[in-house]
């Protein structure tokens, strides 16, 4: 089987070539491993650039094999020049390929080695380019119908992965992802995976990244799509969101401690920080802490965390109660 493919690969026909290609993915890992040492890449690359669909899809599904499990191939696969031919793939239009070429990108982006060159490639801004596709106004582009949620969750789950290389997060902000990523959390349901997964990119960003965390407090809409999601958010989500805001509030707290307030954060912070997750809660807490309208914090001499959280409980009761007083009396006077 083994020499079928590789005789196949280098010298058969485009029939004899897509089903070696196919043969690639009954193998065990370790026959994989043996035919990457003996350069079936190569072939596999050069079918990605002829005109025929099935072949691009037989040596898509061949390559995403023998990536899957081995960061020596991931590694020989992006060396022999794989993302370059990947991106020129995306400006086709079909949805099917587009998921394909995607899912190798976040494959061959998960080895740390791969993350500089898939960066340096200019992947990062095609990548934004499919997360904006439900946002772009020309009429006349109609590959935003081909572009599936799937699609769309695995170019996140890429960015991401390249966002943990510290290196690439000028060319993340660069791409003005941040303002991509707040309109998803906008537009979409806030307990959804794909604003679970958007949210994770930006706290990644942000907390890397002053300019992005610029750019996120000072865009209109951000802070109350971030209250909002500690409001219907998963517990994940939450957990993102309830971060971003205090990352926020901690750059300025003169300017955004306000902000913060108008919109309505307080029950949603005291709930979190009440059955969120251990990260949430704690967070949580610091939020509350540096919202609390004293001149005193970040002294604690007198009083201790859990102490403090329960005078801010009960002060915003005291408020809960006196505005529904008011209510009452309203009423009543009507």
């Amino acid at each position: 089987m083994e020499e079928f493919v590789v005789q196949n690969l280098f010298n058969g026909e485009r029939e004899a070539q897509i089903q070696a290609a196919a043969q690639l993915g009954k193998l065990t890992s370790k026959q994989r491993h043996k035919l990457a040492e003996r350069g079936i890449i190569s072939p596999l690359i050069s079918m990605l650039q002829c005109q025929d669909y099935e072949a691009i899809e037989a040596a898509l599904f061949a390559l995403l094999s023998l990536a899957f499990g081995s960061e020596r191939n991931k590694i020989r696969i992006v060396k022999s020049g794989l993302v370059p031919v990947l991106l020129e793939l995306l400006q086709c239009q079909n949805g099917t390929l587009t998921e394909l070429i995607i899912a190798a990108l976040l494959i061959v982006s998960s080895c740390t080695a791969n993350k500089l060159a898939v960066t340096s490639s200019g992947a990062i801004p095609i990548l934004v380019g499919i997360l904006n596709g439900d946002f772009a106004n020309n009429d006349d582009d109609d590959t935003t119908n081909t572009i599936s949620i799937q699609a769309k969750l695995d170019a996140i789950a890429t960015l991401h992965n390249l966002s943990t290389c510290h290196q690439t997060i000028p060319s993340i902000v660069a791409s003005r992802v941040v303002f991509t990523l707040l309109q998803i959390i906008h537009s979409y349901e806030k307990s959804s995976q794909f604003v679970e997964k958007a949210m994770a990119l930006l706290e990644n960003i942000v907390t890397l990244s002053e300019n992005a965390l610029l750019q996120t407090a000072s865009t209109s809409g951000a802070i109350r799509a971030l209250v909002e999601t500690i409001e219907e958010g998963s517990p994940q989500c939450k957990e993102h969101a309830v971060v971003i805001l205090l990352l926020i509030c901690q750059s300025c707290r003169e300017k955004y401690r306000v902000l913060i307030l108008r919109e309505g954060v307080m029950p949603g912070l005291l709930q979190l920080s009440v059955d969120g997750t251990w990260r949430a809660k704690d967070t949580a807490q610091e939020l509350l802490l540096l919202l609390r309208d004293c001149s005193c914090y970040g002294s604690r001499s007198k009083q201790s965390k859990h102490e403090l959280i329960e005078q801010i409980m009960q002060e915003i009761d005291a408020e809960g109660e006196r505005v529904m007083e008011q209510q009452r009396l309203g009423c009543w006077r009507r």
